[in-house]
Parts: structure tokens; C-alpha cells; sequence
């Protein structure tokens, strides 16, 4: 997958004080922010899979494709539709 963002002329100013490399500031904070949610759907696939008996096989990426797992969209989107906002009396 591929994902294109646009800064304004002053985000990418403000960026690059605080980065040496923009293209590789972004691609670091997206990449380590992938592997932390890989790292929480594999210890929550390895925690439902063992207390169902089962055993795990396969690498991270494996476990992770294969994870009945809802994305965050999904879960808001149930969340508003069981807590509906009711507007004020």
C-alpha cells in the first residue's frame, strides 16, 4: 500500500527542525507505530488461542492476517451505535 500526505510549507519547515530526514522521520514513526499493533494483536491472538487450547504457527505477519481483529473505524462505529448521543433536556 501506498499512502501520499501533504504538509503545508510551514509543517514541513516545523518537521525538519525536529527531523534530519522528513521522508525517513515519517516512514519511522509510521513503520514503529505498525510494529507496536502487531505486537498487541499477536499477544491478544496468543492469549485467545492457548485459553481455547489451541497452539500458534506462523510468523508475526501470519498471526496478524489471520486475527478475527475489527480496525479501529469498525470498533467506533459499534461503540456510537450502542451509545447513541441523546442530546441534552
Amino acid at each position: 500500500m501506498n499512502y501520499t500526505i501533504t504538509l503545508t510549507e510551514a509543517q514541513e519547515k516545523a518537521l525538519a527542525y525536529v527531523s534530519y530526514d522528513t521522508q525517513e522521520w515519517i516512514e519511522n514513526a509510521v513503520y514503529n507505530r505498525c510494529r507496536i499493533a502487531i505486537d498487541e494483536i499477536v499477544a491478544l491472538e496468543v492469549e485467545r488461542i492457548t485459553s481455547q487450547g489451541g497452539e500458534l504457527s506462523g510468523t508475526k505477519e501470519d498471526i496478524v492476517l489471520a486475527a478475527p481483529i475489527k480496525s479501529a473505524r469498525e470498533r467506533q462505529e459499534e461503540f456510537d451505535c450502542q451509545n447513541p448521543l441523546t442530546p441534552p433536556a
